[in-house]
């Protein structure tokens, strides 16, 4: 099933999977407009480049605003868009720590301006990014969309979370509304962001440098790389109206935990490096293991991830080697 040919609004489109989605977008077809406010939380010159191919393909607009300014959001849908992927917000465990705050506006509120953006312009169908940081410290694995998700372990999963319920809420009042929420889990691949774990390994590996391991390098993720991540959005934009409910949850992941000492591990292959570890207290806000059930992203979006770590891990390597 596919939606060429549609024009499609993506928020947060300078970022690494923004801007990666829209690639997609315009491969297949799709003329696409996209809003980032190039937040400084990191290098502006990194986003830019993410969006180097874009800027000059006549399918693509920018619009250079944010999500709490009304103004922004009306022009960015005045251009024409009929649907809307939802990927912009504050990202980061750690940092919610510190501005729990501005998390909460920036994430809840701004996801609420874009919905009733949305309800002024008449665009009916969205898709919106979740995270898996919302199912908590949990250890029960796999992780499936109808556990219970009320105990958030940080002020960033506690917006991601409230972002759900302020687009199921959205959908209860306008019968029109079709959403899907994405959860996604631990994304890497190009053009990943620089603070994240598996670039960060991989700059300190061919920097001969110790990677910093919290706590006994037991907790795991489920590492999902990012043209996994890409297909199952495209399929959910292109499902939206035969979803059995108008708004839904689903995981994308990779299906496969993989602990953080096999993961410096990998990355020491990936990188012909021998690898130090440097151990360090267990951090704030961290959860023992991420791991999703993708029964249903299968059954209803045809999701399936392809890539497994290594390859994706020799990817990136070869990605960042070049940049």
């Amino acid at each position: 099933m596919s939606a060429a040919g549609t024009h499609v609004l993506v928020t947060g489109a300078a970022g690494f999977i923004g801007s990666s989605l829209c690639d997609a977008l315009r491969a297949r077809g799709d003329e696409v407009t996209g809003l980032d406010n190039f937040d400084p939380y990191y290098d502006r010159a990194l986003k830019e480049a993410n969006l180097a191919a874009l800027r000059r393909d006549p399918g693509f607009t920018l619009v250079e605003g944010d999500l709490l300014d009304r103004a922004a959001l009306d022009a960015a849908l005045a251009r024409g868009a009929r649907k809307v992927v939802h990927l912009a917000a504050l990202a980061g465990v750690r940092p919610s720590l510190a501005e729990p705050l501005r998390y909460l506006r920036v994430n809840v509120e701004g996801t609420a301006n874009l919905l009733e953006a949305c309800l002024r312009a008449g665009v009916e169908e969205l898709v919106c990014a979740s995270s898996s940081s919302v199912y908590g410290a949990r250890s029960r694995v796999p992780f499936s969309e109808e556990d219970p998700c009320d105990r958030p372990a940080s002020p960033y999963a506690a917006s991601k979370k409230a972002t759900e319920v302020v687009a199921a809420t959205y959908v209860h009042l306008h019968a029109a509304l079709r959403i899907a929420c994405l959860r996604y889990f631990t994304v890497y691949g190009p053009r990943q962001r620089p603070e994240m774990a598996i670039h960060r390994f991989v700059r300190l590996a061919l920097e001969g440098r110790p990677l910093p391991v919290f706590g006994d390098g037991g907790s795991g993720r489920d590492y999902t790389f990012i043209d996994d991540i890409v297909a199952g959005t495209l399929a959910a934009l292109d499902r939206l109206r035969s979803m059995p409910e108008p708004f839904r949850i689903y995981n994308l992941g990779g299906a496969q935990p993989v602990l953080l000492r096999e993961l410096c591990a990998a990355i020491g292959e990936a990188t012909g490096r021998r690898l130090e570890l440097a151990a360090q207290p267990e951090q704030q806000g961290d959860v023992p293991i991420t791991a999703a059930d993708v029964a249903r992203a299968g059954a209803e979006l045809g999701y399936a991830p392809r890539v497994p770590l290594r390859e994706g891990l020799a990817r990136f390597v070869a990605w960042y080697r070049q940049v």
